[in-house]
């Protein structure tokens, strides 16, 4: 699978990306991702955000983006993560998170975020597993399209701690890595 900053000539491959999940994921996606419009505007560059999608040919199977907050949070980057449902399970997901860490550490961002619904303990696991922690659990924040209520958990990944344990044990060293 090719992960690939998001172009022009992805767009409409997106867009059907979007268009295909189901209604019930659709319920956690914050923007109006079946919306040609506002998918063409993220080809476009705009907002700041880097984008990539996996691509297993000419179809989106993923996406992932790293949205830079502003202001006095402008050291810290939302991270936004979709994988097609055929491909749940594939290690997928797991790739496209990682690109998107090591990019926006690569961008100077010391600390990212990722809101993932509680009941979704596959997501979870994949960003703790990456190194992601609890910071906030927020009860009743998000209203699926059935009426239900849902807590909605922020996990964080501080980029600072995580060079500085690898250079504790070394592995700083071994990857020749300055992180002083």
């Amino acid at each position: 699978m090719d992960v690939v900053e998001l172009g022009t000539a992805h767009s409409d491959a997106l867009v059907r990306f979007f268009q295909s999940l189901p209604e019930g994921d659709l319920t956690f996606i914050e923007e109006h991702v079946t919306d040609p419009d506002v998918v063409r505007s993220w080809a476009t560059g705009s907002g700041g955000a880097r984008r990539w999608v996996a691509l297993d040919g000419e179809e989106v199977a993923g996406y992932v983006a790293v949205r830079p907050l502003t202001g006095w949070s402008a050291h810290v980057g939302e991270v936004r993560l979709v994988v097609s449902p055929t491909r749940r399970g594939s290690g997928l997901g797991r790739q496209l998170a990682r690109h998107a860490l090591v990019a926006a550490v690569g961008d100077g961002l010391a600390k990212l975020v990722v809101e993932v619904v509680a009941e979704q303990g596959a997501a979870l696991a994949l960003f703790t597993d990456l190194g992601f922690t609890g910071e906030a659990l927020l009860r009743d924040q998000v209203r699926d399209r059935e009426g239900n209520l849902r807590d909605l958990m922020v996990l964080a990944h501080h980029v600072d701690d995580t060079w500085s344990g690898m250079a504790t044990v070394g592995l700083s060293d071994a990857l020749g890595e300055d992180v002083s």
